[in-house]
């Protein structure tokens, strides 16, 4: 009997330096793609010197960064400096961030006097290695090549032999109180840099906050100044610069700290202690290769896993370490604690598939990264929506909820499981302060933190009001589903009345269904249904309609844990196809933002599989492309670069905290997954090609695969899961209805 086609990915463990056929996997890596805006659109990437989830990322900086514009864009023509970073991603802001510039001649401080032009014809972008050559005029060319460890660095200038050579250290900026000192007697430049960007977004004004570094020179500078210090003001002072003998190579190594200057040299000593820029290199370069052999691929041409392992890349930046030697600085309380943390969870964007992909491809990391959202819940009484890297109030929702419910369901226990309670727990039921003075706008500045926004009318009418709060329509649907997860934590943790209490409000989306246009439609305070605001997504239209980058199209399919009751409310699969067929022909799914990154997935619930194998080969071919303009959409933390590593696979996380998988259509002949238990996952897709997109049938160890669903045990347990491919839709299946149904 034909089975339900079913898309495959293998994914394969590797050695601890893995291979991608006789290239190392590494080498596959272009950090240039999602650095271009092009007809594709743009990533607001940057090509990141950086081991997975480091702290300190580093890039040649071709602009100033600051919120919606990233150091670097591919399009720029001259180079400013290269720059520390830890801005994960182009909407948000920059803090603690470093500078470094190399010229010759006169001294030029300011970012358009020091820019020098490149070619990208002398540039290399790896993730364990930069280098470029920086026109410095009359012939002359800098050198300039980076390599790094999680929060240091180490860079080699080439100086011509014509020109004073000197090396820029820029701590902050204009208007900034910025600090830099010079220790002539260990070749050293210190100080620190405490501008946060986003410090008008969150209640905490964090007076401790700074970015400290310790910056050391392998040879003598023969001069070496502060500048930019206003008379008897240290505490003004904007960098400082060395500078050295005509044509000399310079070495510097530079550590980076939120906690002190001692710490930052501190880690330095730990991770470069010797002068050896080929060595920190090697050590990056297996790190990577280490954590990019994990999956494995065959049947791809060249440029295809360039495409595959430059998203991989993308999506093991984040959430990036924020811990040094056993300590962190809080942005929450302003404080050091001991223990591990990170920072630059993207939640609204990473839970959908994001985090999911973490806990297959960096489960050791997993455990560290819920127990930092403990630590800030502790510290600061919630845990964050989008620490950047205190609280900032951007995006709707709780959905930290759904991190720690994927990580009870996948069974992780190396955090404090009753501690996750009491934070999901008040998360649910504890309105934000103020929440019925205030509308909650997106990016309002210094409010308190904003949890659920409107829970309070969430509690009371079942749904939160257009009229009362910004984005009512949209937190309704979402709070519903972190209801589900928070039901799933509860019965988890044996609180069965609270089970059955938060399931039954996660039913809670199915108030806005509205039969009259088959969508989900905001109301307000008095039950009526509020205007649907129109097809252009404007702060008016978002107002009155209530709904956050989108519209009712984009919402309605939403409520990720509840499609068996959307497909009831619409009146059964057929009519559930069809409105999913209205969805993309009237050009709906916007898929460079991640409300719709789901909706290809939804004809398996429909019993038509085979349209959700052909819709994510088309948006995989569309949206992904395989240079600097290859990406459409922020890349939002690894969410966008996630999307196409489950569909090369052949199965997304539609609701990622069940554990379950739905099917779609493999991109390669096999894929392969090595998990940490030491098994081995492995997809194969035979008679698989660009044609070739339907699932004729479908084994999971040679058992039939009657439904287009795989677990999250069948993973784990190092199954192979094959699929046989044809160029012929097989209109065989069966309605997923009961799936993830609340009851």
């Amino acid at each position: 009997m034909l089975r339900l086609a079913l898309s495959v990915v293998a994914v394969c463990v590797c050695s601890a330096v893995a291979y991608a056929g006789d290239r190392d996997a590494i080498s596959y890596v272009n950090p240039l793609i999602g650095a271009q805006e092009s007809s594709i659109g743009y990533g607001g990437t940057m090509p990141f010197v950086s081991p997975p989830f480091g702290m300190t990322d580093w890039t040649p900086q071709t602009r100033q960064n600051k919120i919606s514009v990233t150091s670097y864009n591919y399009d720029d023509r001259t180079i400013s400096g290269f720059i520390g970073t830890h801005q994960p991603a182009i909407w948000m802001g920059d803090y603690g961030y470093l500078t470094i510039m190399p010229q010759t001649g006169a001294l030029r401080t300011t970012p358009d006097s020091r820019k020098l032009p490149f070619k990208h014809s002398t540039e290399t972008a790896r993730p364990d290695y930069y280098g470029v050559s920086l026109d410095a005029g009359e012939g002359n060319d800098i050198r300039v090549e980076i390599t790094a460890t999680e929060r240091c660095a180490m860079f080699r200038f080439r100086f011509p032999k014509s020109g004073v050579p000197r090396v820029l250290v820029e701590t902050s900026r204009p208007g900034v109180p910025g600090y830099a000192a010079i220790d002539a007697q260990s070749h050293e430049i210190n100080g620190y840099n405490p501008h946060r960007m986003d410090a008008h977004l969150g209640p905490n004004k964090l007076p401790g906050f700074k970015g400290y570094f310790v910056i050391q020179f392998r040879q003598i500078p023969r001069d070496a100044k502060i500048y930019g210090m206003e008379e008897g003001e240290a505490e003004s002072s904007r960098g400082a610069y060395a500078e050295f003998k005509p044509g000399e190579t310079v070495e510097i190594r530079v550590g980076t700290s939120f906690l002190s200057i001692n710490q930052a040299r501190d880690n330095l000593k730990r991770e470069i202690p010797q002068w050896d820029i080929d060595g920190v290199r090697q050590r990056l370069q297996a790190a990577w290769n280490e954590k990019l052999g994990r999956l494995q691929v065959e049947g791809a041409t060249e440029r295809e896993k360039t495409r595959l392992y430059t998203a991989l890349y993308h999506a093991l930046l984040y959430p990036r370490i924020f811990s040094e030697g056993g300590r962190y600085y809080s942005a929450f309380d302003d404080h050091v604690h001991d223990g591990e943390s990170y920072t630059a969870y993207s939640i609204w964007d990473t839970f959908r598939a994001e985090n999911s992909l973490l806990t297959l491809l960096a489960p050791e990391r997993v455990d560290g990264m819920i127990t930092a959202l403990l630590q800030n819940f502790k510290e600061g009484g919630w845990m964050p929506k989008w620490p950047n890297p205190g609280y900032t109030n951007i995006m709707i929702g709780t959905h930290a909820d759904s991190l720690v419910s994927e990580a009870v369901r996948k069974g992780f226990h190396g955090f404090d499981r009753d501690l996750a309670w009491q934070a999901v727990y008040k998360d649910a039921m504890t309105p934000p302060d103020g929440d019925t003075t205030r509308r909650w706008l997106d990016r309002e500045e210094h409010t308190p933190y904003e949890a659920r926004a409107g829970l309070t009318y969430y509690k009371q009418l079942g749904y939160i009001p257009t009229d009362k709060t910004d984005e009512a329509s949209s937190s309704t649907l979402e709070d519903s589903y972190d209801d589900w997860c928070v039901a799933q934590i509860a019965k988890a943790l044996g609180h069965e009345e609270d089970y059955r209490f938060f399931l039954h409000r996660s039913l809670n989306d199915r108030n806005l269904y509205n039969p009259a246009i088959g969508l989900m439609n905001g109301k307000t305070s008095d039950g009526k249904w509020a205007p649907l605001g129109g097809a252009q997504d404007t702060p008016e239209n978002r107002a009155i309609s209530g709904w956050t980058e989108g519209d009712a199209w984009v919402y309605t399919w939403s409520p990720l844990h509840d499609q068996a009751g959307l497909l009831q409310l619409m009146g059964g699969a057929e009519a559930y196809d069809a409105k999913l067929d209205l969805h993309f022909s009237g050009g709906h799914n916007v898929h460079k933002n991640e409300p719709s990154h789901h909706y290809a997935y939804l004809y398996d619930f429909g019993g038509q599989p085979w349209k959700t194998q052909a819709k994510v080969r088309e948006i995989a071919a569309k949206e992904y492309g395989y240079d600097a303009g290859g990406l459409d959409g922020d890349d939002d933390c690894g969410q966008m670069s996630a999307w196409l590593l489950f569909t090369a696979m052949g199965f997304y996380p539609v609701n990622p905290a069940s554990g379950e998988y739905m099917v779609g259509s493999p991109l390669y002949r096999s894929m392969s997954l090595k998990l940490s238990n030491g098994k081995t996952f492995r997809v194969e897709a035979e008679n698989n090609s660009g044609t070739n997109v339907y699932i004729q049938s479908a084994t999971i160890d040679n058992q039939p695969l009657d439904i287009p669903v795989i677990t999250w045990e069948q993973i784990q347990s190092g199954a192979t899961l094959h699929f046989v491919m044809r160029s012929e839709e097989r209109r065989v299946g069966k309605e997923c209805r009961s799936r993830w149904s609340p009851y």
